[in-house]
């Protein structure tokens, strides 16, 4: 167990580190919005020494109020799509954005689990947006992705990878997705 910890972190860390060199060579400051990873992207990203210049702000936001008070999430989109949806991950994407003076920004919502999962919202089902600042709000990058796993630890250390990859400069043309499915290892 110890060795997987090791590993895990090794690549989160690795990965944080790629993605402020290349945001870093870039001139951009990023942001993040979180749910079910709550601050581990922002733990990633605050893990690596200088990333002050890059990293503008990080939002835990794991209820619904926390949402709407700190990233204007409207009770609306909460009532009619729920807090694990496209639109709401949309919503938080956007609002980090506009809560801060980054250039892109990253949200996340899902069921980590074990418990708190439906049929049709299952457990390792995360939703992620990128907004970038000036885009239009229609083309925010937004996926469903149902990570193959039950394991709190594997699904939420999942999410925070592919997180922290929409944040590369490479991933500014990405545009609304399809739903995906990948393993949570």
């Amino acid at each position: 167990m110890v060795f997987d910890a090791e590993a895990r972190l090794s690549e989160r860390d690795d990965l944080a580190t790629i993605v402020l060199a290349n945001n870093r060579a870039a001139g951009r400051k990023i942001a993040v919005a979180e749910s079910c990873t709550g601050g581990m992207v922002a733990a990633a990203l605050t893990d690596i020494a200088g990333s002050s210049d890059v990293f503008s702000a990080g939002f835990v936001t794991y209820s619904g109020h926390a949402k709407q008070a700190q990233l204007d999430v409207s009770s609306e989109i909460l009532e009619t799509f729920g807090e694990v949806s496209l639109a709401t991950a949309w919503a938080m994407a956007a609002g980090a954005l506009a809560n801060s003076d980054a250039d892109v920004a990253v949200a996340i919502t899902g069921i980590a689990g074990p418990g708190g999962g439906s049929e049709k919202k299952p457990v390792g089902q995360v939703v992620f947006a990128r907004a970038l600042r000036g885009q239009d709000p229609d083309d925010y990058f937004t996926q469903r992705v149902q990570f193959e796993s039950t394991d709190r630890a594997s699904i939420r250390h999942a999410a925070t990878l592919f997180a922290l990859d929409l944040f590369q400069p490479d991933r500014d043309s990405l545009r609304p997705s399809e739903d995906i499915a990948l393993p949570a290892p």
